[in-house]
């Protein structure tokens, strides 16, 4: 039976972790072990981790203190790829439903490089008032990842073979990128396989501290777009090209040629900016979406 490892961020958990930790005890996949970064600055989630440790396979290390991201990004990187494992990112307070492990095996094969990823039910922080995160009907490419994150990052599994590309590209880093964002660019990058599944996998809730929110409220969406035209987006976008710099002699010759066109086209004036633009064919998953980026793309705010 495929063995997966569980990674899982932790900064000064609610009882929510109580809940997440139920929900991994009661995977209808059960060979998996949890190495968790432990942010916190007291000793709740560790008690509580040491708990569970006595009844599943556990690994509690000091995270770097730096944020979600990077601490994710941390464990990623001291896995050993030799123990060709699966790899599953994991968030401290969503419950995942019995079949998350055994739907994302069943997507993937263990031979080539592969990642999967699929949507989740939204909700409070009691769990209730269930609804479905955005479905993203177009297929996964390294033309939306360059514009657009799809694969969240609680929802991802990567294969054997996938995880093994994920650690090397991890450790080779310079910069720190969003990390679920990163990893769908690269892989969809090396031309990789992503199966973006449109069932639920998990209950996502939104409690008023989540690192990330869903993003779905019309108040959310606004408080995105006057991010995007104060120059945030472009920030990340920096960011993230800056990140996958280190990766490109990974990508394929086509994905390349895409990349360096864009970094090209960002710099680029006005005229030549949009005409690059269209060449390019970059897409987002909804036309609003795609709208804003070519807003994005006139006012150079990507």
């Amino acid at each position: 039976m495929a063995r997966v490892t569980i990674l899982m961020a932790t900064r000064d958990p609610g009882p929510e972790l109580r809940d997440q930790l139920e929900s991994l005890a009661t995977q209808t996949h059960p060979e998996w072990r949890l190495i968790v970064g432990d942010d916190s600055r007291s000793d709740a989630a560790h008690d509580l981790l040491a708990e569970f440790a006595r009844s599943h396979e556990v690994r509690i290390v000091a995270g770097p203190q730096k944020g979600a991201g990077v601490n994710f990004l941390s464990l990623l990187s001291g896995v050993d790829p030799a123990t060709t494992e699966f790899i599953a990112f994991c968030d401290q307070d969503d419950v995942w439903l019995p079949d998350r492990l055994a739907r994302g095996i069943a997507a993937l094969d263990e031979g080539k490089p592969a990642l999967y990823c699929s949507r989740t039910w939204v909700c409070d922080a009691n769990l209730g008032n269930k609804h479905l995160s955005a479905r993203h009907p177009h297929r996964p490419s390294f033309r939306n990842a360059l514009v657009q994150n799809i694969a969240a990052g609680n929802t991802i599994l990567l294969n054997p073979a996938g995880a093994e590309l994920a650690i090397s590209a991890a450790r080779e880093l310079q910069v720190a990128p969003r990390h679920d964002w990163w990893i769908y660019q690269l892989f969809t990058g090396c031309g990789v396989r992503v199966v973006y599944d449109a069932e639920p996998t998990l209950l996502y809730r939104q409690h008023g501290h989540n690192a990330e929110g869903a993003n779905l409220t019309m108040r959310a969406k606004l408080s995105r777009l006057k991010r995007l035209l104060k120059g945030e987006w472009r920030g990340w976008i920096d960011v993230q090209c800056a990140a996958l710099t280190a990766s490109a002699h990974r990508f394929t010759p086509e994905n390349r040629t895409i990349f360096n066109r864009f970094l090209n086209m960002r710099e680029a004036g006005f005229s030549t900016r949009m005409k690059e633009a269209a060449r390019l064919r970059l897409y987002r998953q909804s036309r609003a979406a795609t709208l804003a980026l070519w807003i994005g793309a006139v006012f150079r705010l990507i």
